[in-house]
């Protein structure tokens, strides 16, 4: 027999048998505690508000706490009710964790930026302005392109930070970047494309997103200069799908010359590029690149996201589209019977009209130039034959390791420190040639300040033990 009890406010499901309920209570609260449903320290309900709930005598719920008590379930305060013990004991239900299983391995994998940084503050101000402010119409259900406040903040602030030209009626708001550019891709095979064309190194998961959406996808050599254009026209792809700005992972950026033929190959060809401009406006050394999509806003889809310049939580992406694909684009936004929250998307436009958006971005930028430095200064001083290479950008760079070490050794030697890292060779899409050196892709946002040494300490000891004599 099922029941369901509030505790402090939250529903427990609990299985009770109707002829044994203490044991069955002893047993459900035990599970619960071991999964997670009861947190250590959580008050438990008085033993005749729980008895109320669940049908069944006070002096059962009483028994049963005490019991649990004894085991080292429980806690009985004196004057402040039961709680749910710090220390869950050994049981018959299942051995609990050793601390060495369920250690957290500090991460310098790329991509991941420093949620520490995250503005609670500006952006707690912002919801509050927002929702001071909404009308009743911003309580309806929201344009299915985006809120227009937010359209408008997102349409000026990247016409002045990136150069991008923008509309209102332009933009796209989505959940994120994987969703926004899964709408996008559907859009492209609803028009009648069949094959996109992706750099040879990237997101495993972005080949996977295109893919999902019916596109074949052909990988394409990079070299010093960014994507191959000359090998993204012979494919005869549809579309493409680049990070012109800082190429993820091997960090170069697309070279001018080979811009102005990527942007002549899609006029001539009526192919439409795809713009991952994930980390823009991140450059360390001078200034920064201007968006590809100024070049060619017809044949451009220019893609971009709050998760790096705020914080992944935040949840909004946006592409701005050419005129000619933003009715297929909303079609397929109504089919994927979702969009993000109005609410959320009117809290963003007041923290980017309020400069709290460039605030954060400027904040970040120093954060991560300062990383970077440390990271290029630790491996000049502590790795011989090792090198940091590509643009300084960004929230990771290329780490060459010397030429006979293997990449797998290096993770797995990290990995027994308590470090995650990622080979550069993860990246590489199936049936694409290699770069041929070996690296590993450090990023520098995930490891928080008081990490981020021991990082790096931990790193030049992997790569110590990898690359050593065998």
């Amino acid at each position: 027999m099922r029941r369901v009890s509030a505790i402090r406010g939250l529903d427990l499901h609990v299985e009770l048998s109707p002829t044994r309920p203490a044991r069955s209570l002893a047993t459900a609260l035990r599970a619960a505690i071991l999964d997670g449903r009861l947190a250590p320290q959580s008050r438990l309900p008085s033993a005749r508000s729980l008895a109320a709930d669940l049908g069944i005598s006070r002096n059962t719920v009483a028994d049963v706490y005490a019991q649990l008590a004894a085991e080292g379930w429980l806690e009985a305060r004196v004057g402040a009710g039961t709680w749910v013990s710090g220390h869950v004991p050994a049981s018959v239900t299942g051995p609990v964790r050793s601390p060495k299983a369920t250690r957290r391995l500090i991460d310098l994998r790329a991509g991941i930026p420093d949620a520490t940084a995250f503005p609670r503050r500006e952006w707690l101000a912002a919801v509050r302005q927002a929702m001071q402010h909404a009308t009743v119409a911003d309580l309806g259900y929201p344009d299915p392109a985006g809120t227009p406040r937010l359209r408008t903040a997102l349409a000026g602030y990247l016409a002045r930070t990136r150069g991008v030209i923008a509309r209102p009626d332009s933009v796209l708001v989505g959940q994120g970047f994987g969703e926004v550019l899964v709408l996008i891709c559907r859009a492209l095979r609803a028009r009648g494309a069949r094959r996109i064309a992706v750099e040879a190194y990237g997101l495993p998961y972005h080949r996977q997103l295109v893919e999902s959406a019916g596109l074949d996808v052909v990988p394409v050599p990079v070299d010093e200069d960014g994507a191959d254009v000359e090998a993204i026209a012979a494919t005869g792809a549809d579309v493409v799908l680049l990070t012109p700005a800082h190429q993820f992972p091997i960090g170069v950026p697309l070279a001018a010359h080979r811009r102005r033929s990527l942007v002549a190959w899609a006029q001539a060809s009526g192919a439409v590029v795809l713009e991952d401009d994930y980390d823009g406006e991140f450059r360390y050394d001078r200034r920064m690149i201007g968006a590809l999509q100024a070049l060619a806003a017809d044949r451009v889809v220019y893609l971009g996201t709050a998760s790096k310049a705020v914080a992944p939580a935040v949840g909004l992406a946006w592409a701005v589209l050419p005129d000619w694909l933003r009715p297929q684009a909303l079609d397929e936004r109504g089919l994927s019977g979702g969009q993000p929250s109005a609410l959320h998307q009117l809290a963003m436009a007041e923290f980017i009209d309020s400069h709290e958006y460039d605030r954060s971005v400027r904040r970040y930028r120093g954060i991560y130039r300062a990383r970077r430095i440390r990271l290029a200064e630790v491996v000049a001083d502590r790795l011989p034959g090792c090198e940091v290479t590509g643009l300084a950008a960004g929230l990771q760079c290329l780490l060459r390791l010397p030429p006979d070490a293997d990449e797998r050794r290096v993770e797995q030697a990290a990995q027994r420190r308590g470090l995650r890292l990622a080979g550069l060779e993860s990246f590489r899409a199936d049936g694409a040639s290699g770069v041929g050196w070996p690296a590993l892709v450090i990023g520098y946002g995930g490891p928080t300040p008081g990490q981020y040494e021991r990082a790096l300490r931990l790193l030049t000891d992997s790569i110590r033990e990898a690359t050593g004599p065998r």
